[in-house]
């Protein structure tokens, strides 16, 4: 029995909070990783500064959809199939908050040393970052387009014991 009640999409609310927080980070991360590509090459360094931004403020972000996405996959009743993949979606997010930190304290201390420059090898870990997160960002569509997380007949063939 739950203290709120459940939709139909298995959720207390009417949409899953998750994925729109997780748009918003990795916007954030892909178009950070293209201001320090395009402002190494151009340099326009200008591009740095907005780059440095969208690190900081995904670096927050990120732990709202972390604690969003466990909440939600708790919500979910995953059905065996599915299991492999949301564990893996799982640790993969719990590492990629790590590491999205841990890259932005980087580049504040890039940011301190020379505001005007960025190393490559900070571009090799950016690019890497960039990955990470597509990475992550298949798994969270393979949840919901192959394997219906949230989604009502799913949330329902899940009740009726069908999966």
């Amino acid at each position: 029995m739950s203290i709120l009640p459940l939709n139909n999409e298995n959720l207390p609310y009417p949409d899953p909070i998750h994925p729109i927080i997780v748009h918003f980070i990795i916007a954030m991360v892909f178009f950070s990783f293209f201001c320090d590509v395009v402002g190494y090459f151009t340099r326009r360094h200008r591009l740095f500064e907005v780059s440095f931004w969208n690190l900081v403020v995904a670096a927050i972000a990120i732990f709202f959809a972390v604690i969003f996405g466990q909440f939600e996959a708790g919500l979910a009743d995953p059905y065996d199939a599915v299991k492999p993949t949301l564990n893996l979606h799982t640790i993969t997010g719990w590492s990629l908050s790590a590491i999205l930190v841990a890259i932005t304290a980087w580049r504040f201390v890039i940011r301190n040393r020379d505001p005007l420059k960025i190393p490559p090898a900070y571009l090799g870990a950016a690019t890497f970052l960039s990955l990470l997160v597509f990475f992550q960002t298949y798994l969270g569509t393979e949840l919901v387009w192959v394997y219906g997380l949230h989604i009502e007949p799913v949330v329902e063939a899940t009740k009726q014991g069908v999966l």
